[in-house]
């Protein structure tokens, strides 16, 4: 008899580090780091979207290789030393001496972001492979809605003890010790939690002197349908991935304690609905959860977009209720496409999870320098519309991703 997927101890000891790990990123780049670097460090939204594509292509170059360190060490090497060293760039960045943004302190912070990308690299390939190791094949995708649960109760926590952290100090860097510490924790729990017999023997795939580049080669032939929709769509969810938190605070004057508010039960409802939408996907199937999901998040993403031309819809509450259709449509669709792409080759599942994660940074890394100039231009303009850009160019592209798929996604059970 099969046991429950939350009776299994190494399922829940992975959750409750990715939750953790989680948490760390999400108060690192969305709570913390751009307000941080506004406001204390004096930088503009244009050179704040620089800082954050330094992180994702860096996470984007090495989570190939790293899903291929994974596939022959195991995951557990990795899944200490990623948060180890995003532990020093949290703590380096606060003591990078202040010149108002002159350039040798801009590129400072974007080395640091580099470093930090690695360590991002470093940990989720793991925790994602470490998971289907875990668990049997018809518990894959329950598994990964777990992951994306951990996601969404950490983007609900993140933004809201962020900004607490920040408006209880009265700083912008408090959140940034708040990430270090979360960091720490992680790899403290993974050294704890995470038994040494989850690592894996050496894969005859694995080669000892490859460096993992043979295999992102390999994956995009395996994979390109998955490759292409994961930079298409991420492209467009890269536009407003730098200005997120500047957003109502310009547009709605909220402080970053009351984002974190808004944000927070929508979030945590988001994730107590990750399994039950899991399994309703598991029933329709992975094909058409994700053509249901992803037409959902573009539906909702125009909702929000549309407030740029219709002034109307620009208010907190629309913003609040568009957020219901995009995050219905995230849990159906990443789940089904993780599993599916977990699924193509056992052998190979680090690596072609890490691959379609380095697309995925691909087309952040795309859509983020976007979003941003778009947004700083609104500054210069006092243009309505250019100040919801972002979002309208993060809809276009959700939108034709989504085309993609119904034309491309057809056999649920077909990686091409």
């Amino acid at each position: 008899m099969q046991t429950s997927l939350y009776r299994q101890p190494a399922v829940r000891r992975l959750a409750i580090i990715a939750l953790l790990a989680e948490i760390g990123y999400a108060v690192l780049n969305l709570s913390a780091m751009q307000p941080y670097l506004r406001d204390e460090r004096k930088f503009g939204e244009g050179v704040i979207g620089l800082v954050l594509v330094c992180f994702l292509l860096s996470e984007a170059i090495f989570k190939s290789p790293m899903g291929h360190l994974a596939d022959r060490f195991g995951p557990k090497k990795l899944m200490f030393f990623g948060p180890m060293l995003s532990l020093g760039t949290s703590l380096i960045s606060l003591v990078v001496p202040r010149t108002g943004g002159a350039p040798l302190e801009v590129i400072t912070f974007l080395g640091l972001r580099v470093l930090d990308g690695v360590g991002a690299a470093m940990l989720w390939p793991a925790a994602f492979s470490a998971m289907g190791d875990a668990v049997e094949d018809d518990q894959r995708q329950e598994a990964m809605s777990l992951l994306n649960l951990c996601y969404m109760v950490a983007i609900a926590v993140a933004f809201l003890i962020g900004g607490i952290a920040n408006d209880l100090s009265g700083t912008k860097w408090a959140s940034l010790v708040l990430s270090a510490v979360l960091f720490a924790g992680v790899a403290l729990a993974v050294y704890r939690l995470v038994p040494n017999e989850i690592e894996r023997e050496h894969h005859p795939t694995a080669d000892g002197h490859s460096t993992g580049f043979k295999e992102f080669l390999e994956s995009i032939k395996q994979i390109p349908t998955y490759l292409i929709l994961s930079v298409v769509t991420f492209a467009g969810i890269g536009f407003p991935m730098a200005i997120f938190k500047h957003f109502p605070r310009d547009e709605f004057d909220f402080s970053e304690t009351k984002i974190g508010a808004l944000i927070f039960p929508s979030a945590i409802a988001m994730a107590v609905l990750s399994v039950p939408m899991s399994r309703f996907g598991e029933k329709i199937g992975r094909c058409r959860s994700v053509h249901i999901g992803m037409g959902l998040c573009a539906s909702g993403i125009w909702l929000i977009g549309l407030g740029g031309i219709f002034p109307f819809l620009g208010s907190p509450w629309v913003f609040g209720l568009a957020g219901m259709p995009v995050g219905i449509g995230f849990l159906l669709a990443i789940p089904a496409w993780m599993a599916a792409v977990s699924d193509i080759d056992p052998r190979r599942r680090g690596v072609n999870v890490g691959a379609i994660m380095t697309a995925q940074g691909l087309g952040a890394i795309i859509g983020a320098p976007i979003g941003a100039y778009l947004y700083e231009r609104s500054s210069e303009t006092h243009s309505h519309f250019w100040h919801y850009s972002p979002f309208i160019g993060c809809a276009a592209c959700v939108t034709l991703g989504w085309l993609m798929s119904l034309r491309l996604l057809r056999d649920p059970h077909r990686a091409v």
